[in-house]
């Protein structure tokens, strides 16, 4: 078959791409943006191409899918109406997909990310495996057993999925634009687990993951004590983490991970409680975990001429938080800086004391401007990024033409962070360095 992506240098759409293409489908896609993203790495190395243009031929047999990010009224998605071309949405050719392996769906406001590649890691230790990963990983091969699939609850895409095992990270307040309330949020979520065939692993300390009603099995994790799977006697060293797991109150395993912070230790858990799921012995599921290397922009670390970088797709306050705490466990002795790019007005408007909070753990936070591409800014008059920075301890605007604000942070940790375009910024903070 043949498939067209509108928007296709998104993180979801490129992984989407990737997975068709793998399976044997014709692929190619639009986007408006023209510089480069991490995100068509994997398009690159499939030969999809990409189209920047309005005048270039699709055949008139081509499914055609697309980003919330583009609108109707947008030049291509008009072109792909009056040609007369099947539309689908994204996630229901995702559902599609899902329904062809044994889906392992990984859910959570927080964490999905590098708890699917926890998944996909210990798995492929063992042999081969499909995955869905946000960061613009994908892969797919009709010969596989097992999908990892993150599974995104924005715009409610995951109420179109039907795995057979699913993980839930957390539940909290998040894509407020598309939801009403948090009881919203998760009744949505509840959606998703009792879309779950065989097994639902569950974070079972949040209390919103609590409230929902299971008509499939599930088992919480946590480190409560009223948890099937609990936490004990963790260490969070600046070399990285360990932790014991009990099961039922016995003692499972021992396990060291190169991840900081206490919730890169629950991630780890739901990965090593659903592995276990599988077949995999503790000692399999010990030795994968002391080889992960995260997913892109997961704490991805550089070092330029003896100076720290930190490239993180943390875009959330609660992300934002425990990112910065996880920095501050590995390098206590270094100050921390952080340039965020915030993405939307309304998460801006939504969680603007949430941001202060988080971004005062930072010795100094700056801020782009924001760069929202779903979004109107006359819809949320007021709003900029200075609604955060006027409210912080020690805050300040920055744009890559204004980099030698960081000249004097050689020594210092600097984290990059945000779900929008960064590479442009951090570039130019390596060219300052170099």
């Amino acid at each position: 078959m043949k498939y067209y992506c509108i928007g296709i240098k998104g993180t979801g759409m490129s992984t989407l791409a990737q997975i068709l293409s793998d399976l044997g489908n014709e692929v190619s896609g639009y986007d408006d943006a023209k510089g480069h993203k991490f995100t068509q790495d994997g398009l690159d190395e499939r030969n999809i191409p990409i189209y920047y243009g309005h005048d270039h031929d699709i055949d008139k047999d081509t499914i055609v899918t697309y980003s919330v990010a583009f609108k109707e009224d947008h030049p291509e998605m008009k072109r792909v109406k009056e040609l007369g071309l099947t539309i689908k949405k994204y996630n229901e050719i995702m559902g599609d997909i899902v329904d062809m392996f044994d889906t392992i769906g990984v859910s959570g406001t927080h964490g999905k990310t590098t708890t699917s590649s926890l998944i996909r890691h210990i798995i492929e230790d063992k042999m081969e495996c499909n995955y869905f990963i946000g960061a613009g990983d994908g892969h797919a091969s009709p010969d596989n057993k097992y999908f990892v699939v993150e599974s995104d609850e924005f715009n409610r895409h995951f109420t179109a999925y039907h795995p057979k095992y699913s993980i839930i990270t957390n539940i909290e307040a998040e894509h407020l634009e598309c939801y009403k309330d948090i009881d919203d949020i998760r009744d949505t979520f509840e959606i998703f687990a009792n879309n779950t065939k065989d097994l639902i692993v569950a974070n079972g300390d949040n209390e919103e993951v609590r409230k929902i009603n299971y008509n499939t099995k599930v088992k919480f994790f946590g480190f409560n004590e009223d948890n099937d799977i609990v936490i004990k006697n963790m260490k969070l060293e600046d070399t990285g983490s360990e932790f014991d797991i009990y099961i039922n109150n016995e003692l499972f395993g021992h396990f060291d991970i190169p991840l900081y912070g206490e919730h890169m230790v629950l991630d780890a858990t739901a990965a090593i409680a659903l592995t276990k799921e599988l077949g995999f012995t503790k000692d399999e599921i010990h030795a994968s975990l002391e080889t992960f290397v995260n997913a892109k922009r997961r704490f991805a670390e550089s070092n330029v001429n003896g100076s720290i970088i930190i490239d993180d797709y943390a875009h959330h306050p609660t992300e934002i938080k425990v990112t910065l705490k996880a920095i501050k466990q590995k390098y206590p002795d270094k100050k921390l800086i952080v340039v965020f790019v915030p993405n939307t007005y309304s998460r801006t408007k939504d969680f603007t004391d949430e941001f202060v909070d988080a971004f005062n753990i930072a010795d100094k936070a700056y801020l782009t401007d924001i760069d929202a591409n779903r979004e109107d800014p006359k819809d949320y008059p007021g709003i900029t990024s200075y609604t955060i920075i006027d409210k912080l301890n020690n805050g300040d605007i920055i744009s890559i033409d204004e980099i030698n604000k960081l000249k004097d942070n050689k020594d210092d940790v600097v984290c990059f962070m945000g779900c929008a375009y960064v590479d442009g910024i951090l570039n130019a903070y390596k060219d300052l360095l170099k």
